[in-house]
């Protein structure tokens, strides 16, 4: 996985998204063969702005999905998620939903801003998969939909984290390369922070 250069990114994700780029991807991450699903359910196929991206991350199944899963702790190792908080209680599963806020710089046609993102969880398989979707909003900038696909795969050493997103709306299609850029930005850095923090309470034993 290609690294982010300082200060990193956190895009809009709105599946559960944001924005904060000041450097980008200079291609979208090859994706092969039959597309990822989850419960039989994937990311927007018609959508215009896609990304997706793989990374191994040395430590338990069971570190990782906790990290992912447990929404109200993502800023303690997501440092452009400002806020987050779950609108049910429990353990997240289908039909959960949360609210999270994230800054977004300016761009040549929007403004700085921060974007409050609400998302619902469509389809949720323990220690496998998850899928989420929503909209997110701030003063001038805008997406109508992002719809946002974790899985989660044992292999030797680790696992494997694949993620891909997709986002709608006449804003971000009216600059479909800068708003695919935003979003690739701001995938690889999460899946940055998921694996430094994940890796970060596995440390191996010399």
């Amino acid at each position: 996985m290609s690294r982010i250069s300082r200060p990193r990114v956190l895009a809009v994700s709105l599946a559960v998204a944001g924005v904060l780029m000041s450097t980008v991807p200079v291609a979208q991450a090859a994706h092969h063969g039959e597309p990822s699903r989850c419960g039989g359910r994937g990311v927007d196929a018609g959508a215009r702005i896609h990304y997706a991206s793989d990374v191994v991350i040395k430590a338990p199944l069971s570190t990782v999905w906790k990290l992912q899963t447990d929404v109200e702790r993502w800023p303690s190792w997501q440092p452009p998620v400002l806020t987050a908080e779950r609108l049910d209680s429990g353990r997240l599963a289908k039909g959960s939903r949360f609210r999270w806020t994230t800054p977004a710089p300016a761009t040549p046609t929007t403004p700085a801003t921060t974007l409050g993102i609400t998302s619902t969880v469509q389809e949720l398989r323990r220690h496998d998969c998850v899928l989420w979707s929503g909209p997110a909003t701030g003063a001038g900038l805008s997406i109508d939909e992002g719809v946002h696909l974790w899985t989660f795969r044992k292999v030797r050493g680790g696992v494997r984290v694949h993620t891909e997103e997709t986002w709608t709306g006449a804003q971000v299609e009216a600059d479909v390369p800068t708003a695919t850029a935003a979003l690739g930005a701001g995938l690889e850095a999460w899946l940055h922070d998921l694996r430094s923090a994940a890796e970060g309470r596995h440390t191996p034993r010399p």
